[in-house]
């Protein structure tokens, strides 16, 4: 087989300041034909998890990845063998990483008509004179369909003249650098992690398993923040099995870390009757079941929470750290944490305001399910404007839900449980349910806190106050 046929696949520009990723999966196996467009494997960016595509027709000769290795932009993925009458595609890629290492490039495709090629070498000459402008760079080429996958994912902020990524913005979070006073090594000026990792001391690579056949890399924001705490790893003891966090379930510990270290969390508790809410589920369950829609608690909880943020706006918020802002969110996108077999996600039912109740029904039912098959879209799994965590039909009385960053409130609800209570000095049995409402102790006091979860009780404890503050 001639060497023209053979094409080593990098992980291509996915555009919107990305420059690295994690192979999550691969979707095809050593010696498999494959089409042009057809996906190859998935990677996880710190915006999306998207599916790189085949540039042509060809086979899969090998793969040259470990799933779960970080993987920056250039890296070679795998190597495919072209379809007769293919040929090479053209692709254009940053620089990868300082201390990083690319496979050589395949041979080159014709040279564009924007680029000049370098002359064959001869003897010296005299120079000729300079241009008087050097012809501009090519832009980096975007497969379609991953350009396609993150056109509604947001931008990275740049503030001021500093350019990084947001994995390496946190990183220098983490371990306390000033990314403004940090010079920057990577493509246009772009701030690296390696070089946040060299501003804070922390250069050493953490070494990988020889198993996983991976190449050293430099250390993940959690990892550099336990060696710039001088934590030493845990020692192994005969029998342990060790699993490493890859995918969703890696993502989860950076976010979580990112939120507990980020904003400092309050929890407020107070207890809801829930005996006429009850009641009202009762009598509508008929109705919803006749539209095939599992009418829950959830539904009527939304409508409460949004009726209760219209009083207190600054609880569907977000808090921007880059600018100090507390940015105030007009449509209610509410979130609800969802168990799957990959991990906890949160996923968002959009404009919540504009559904009624049975609306609302149908949304949670649809989007949990597609969630839990690992078929929610991104619009589905991002964006949520105020989170609520249901845990009441897994039981437990009381929850402390940790913040969605950047989110400043979450609302936890807990198993409704028929307790005795005092009510006219009379003891009467009830159906109560505990609350416990996080929030961002930074932009939230806590009377406000008081102030949301006392609306909330009203609320649930009377519903047809519901309609009466309905828009």
């Amino acid at each position: 087989m001639s060497d023209d046929r053979m094409y080593d696949f990098a992980l291509p520009d996915l555009g919107e300041g990305v420059i690295e990723g994690e192979l999550v999966k691969f979707l095809v196996k050593e010696g498999e034909q494959v089409e042009a467009d057809q996906p190859l494997l998935q990677i996880m960016t710190d915006k999306a998890t998207v599916e790189i595509p085949s540039p042509r027709k060809a086979r899969v000769v090998a793969i040259r990845a470990e799933e779960g290795q970080i993987v920056p932009v250039g890296s070679v993925m795998v190597t495919l063998e072209l379809a007769e009458g293919e040929t090479r595609p053209i692709t254009m890629h940053h620089a990868p990483p300082p201390g990083t290492s690319a496979a050589p490039a395949p041979s080159p495709a014709p040279t564009p008509a924007s680029v000049v090629a370098a002359p064959e070498p001869k003897a010296p000459e005299p120079l000729p004179p300079a241009p008087a402008a050097a012809p501009p760079a090519p832009a980096p080429m975007l497969i379609p369909a991953v350009a396609a996958s993150l056109a509604a994912v947001a931008a990275p902020s740049i503030n001021g003249k500093v350019l990084a990524a947001p994995a390496t913005r946190q990183l220098a979070r983490t371990m306390g650098v000033d990314i403004a006073t940090v010079p920057g090594s990577g493509p246009a000026g772009r701030i690296t992690r390696e070089d946040i990792l060299a501003a804070g001391g922390a250069t050493a690579p953490v070494a990988v398993p020889a198993a996983l056949g991976a190449p050293a890399a430099a250390p993940s924001a959690p990892a550099a923040a336990a060696a710039k705490a001088g934590l030493a790893p845990v020692a192994s003891w005969e029998g342990d099995e060790r699993r490493p966090l890859r995918g969703l379930r890696r993502k989860i510990a950076e976010k979580m870390v990112q939120s507990a270290f980020t904003a400092p969390h309050v929890t407020h508790f107070d207890e809801v009757d829930m005996t006429a809410l009850v009641a009202l589920r009762a009598r509508l369950k008929p109705l919803a079941d006749t539209r095939g829609a599992k009418l829950s608690y959830m539904p009527f909880i939304i409508k409460a929470a949004i009726a209760t943020c219209r009083k207190l706006p600054f609880f569907n918020a977000h808090f921007d750290d880059a600018t100090q802002e507390l940015v105030l969110r007009k449509p209610f996108h509410i979130g609800f944490a969802a168990q799957t077999d990959n991990g906890l996600m949160v996923p968002v039912v959009r404009d919540a305001q504009d559904k009624s109740l049975l609306d609302l029904a149908e949304s949670i039912q649809a989007i949990a399910g597609r969630a839990r098959e690992g078929k929610a879209t991104m619009d589905e799994l991002s964006g949520s404007t105020l989170t609520i965590s249901n845990v009441g039909s897994l039981g437990g009385l009381f929850a402390t839900p940790i913040l969605n960053y950047p989110e400043v409130a979450i609302l936890g609800v807990n198993k409704i449980q028929k307790r005795p209570v005092v009510r006219d000095g009379v003891v009467v049995v009830r159906d109560m349910m505990y609350l416990g409402l996080s929030f961002d102790h930074r932009v939230i006091d806590g009377a406000d806190a008081v102030a949301f979860v006392n609306q909330m009780i009203a609320y649930l404890e009377q519903p047809d106050l519901l309609f009466v503050d309905m828009v």
